[in-house]
């Protein structure tokens, strides 16, 4: 993945830890900076179902979820499956569609099912939805509604590489794309074994401690109208658990905490008008009070082992 996402090996290894930690996956940035890219490489490197849906103005909540179509013959009603019904979904340009049609993934998120006609189906493990959007100011955008943005994870942005990524892509592709190299890597099988080993990481009481005092704060923050959820705890500390298995280790340490806080806490945060920060500084972005909250909370310190 990092040979086709040149320079950007921060998004690579938080797309690895949301698939990982059961999330989904976000990605937010100006077009043409590689956010589909990012998603289809993901997808090339699992040996598992991939369904790709472009979100459009007229696109309809059972192009997503399939419909119930009757069959003259056996004079009953057979489900055909929507594209939601794969390992990975990538969405394209969520924020173009409709908010009724944004919300027809609420359920496939959370609860890994699809309710049509009063029937449920369930999807198949593991499921992963990795969604693209362009920023809200851009023509023709909606805004994702708070309860949508909460499903998702993570959110990352790939960003305008520097000059020597920028000219390594051009070589790389002048002769075809680098994703038609790419191979799986991994099956289903194997993802669920390593899915279920992320879950056995250990969190001490001290780091889960640490993680609702962050997540706490933003509830309490003076610039903030929206804090984070409790869902977002939950995720945070499940994100932390996959971090930790990349790195090899089988226990989370505060550092896993703060090096994902960001990327899960802060777009499920809304500001309040005009925020400023406590000092009286105006606060720029989201980001910044993630940065001053996790700079002001407590970090657990192990105690020395008593003599």
């Amino acid at each position: 993945m990092n040979g086709v996402i040149d320079g950007k090996p921060e998004a690579v290894d938080t797309a690895l830890t949301v698939l990982l930690a059961e999330g989904h996956l976000l990605i937010e940035d100006v077009p043409g900076v590689g956010k589909t890219v990012l998603a289809r490489a993901l997808a090339r490197c699992i040996d598992g179902t991939v369904s790709r849906i472009q979100f459009t103005p007229d696109l309809l909540p059972a192009d997503i979820t399939g419909v119930s179509v009757f069959r003259q013959q056996l004079g009953t009603f057979e489900f055909t499956p929507g594209p939601v019904f794969a390992h990975i979904v990538i969405g394209d340009e969520i924020n173009r569609a409709s908010p009724k049609t944004q919300s027809a993934l609420l359920e496939c998120m959370e609860e890994g099912q699809v309710t049509v006609d009063g029937i449920t189906h369930r999807l198949e493990a593991p499921f992963l939805v990795v969604a693209t959007q362009n920023p809200v100011e851009m023509e023709g955008t909606y805004p994702l509604p708070e309860a949508q943005r909460d499903r998702f994870m993570a959110r990352i942005s790939i960003g305008y590489p520097d000059a020597e990524s920028e000219q390594r892509m051009l070589r790389d592709r002048e002769h075809g794309s680098p994703l038609d190299r790419l191979t799986p890597i991994v099956d289903v099988a194997g993802l669920r074994r390593m899915i279920a080993t992320v879950r056995e990481v250990y969190v001490s009481p001290a780091v889960e401690t640490y993680a609702v005092a962050i997540v706490q704060a933003t509830r309490d923050d003076s610039a903030l109208r929206l804090g984070a959820s409790p869902r977002s705890t939950l995720q945070l500390v499940r994100a932390a658990r996959a971090r930790a298995a990349l790195d090899g280790r089988d226990f989370v340490v505060p550092d896993d905490i703060d090096a994902l806080a960001t990327a899960v806490l802060a777009h499920r945060m809304v500001l309040v008008p005009r925020a400023q920060h406590p000092d009286g500084r105006p606060v720029r972005g989201v980001d910044e009070v993630v940065a001053r909250i996790i700079a002001t909370t407590p970090v657990p310190v192990p105690q020395a082992p008593r003599s």
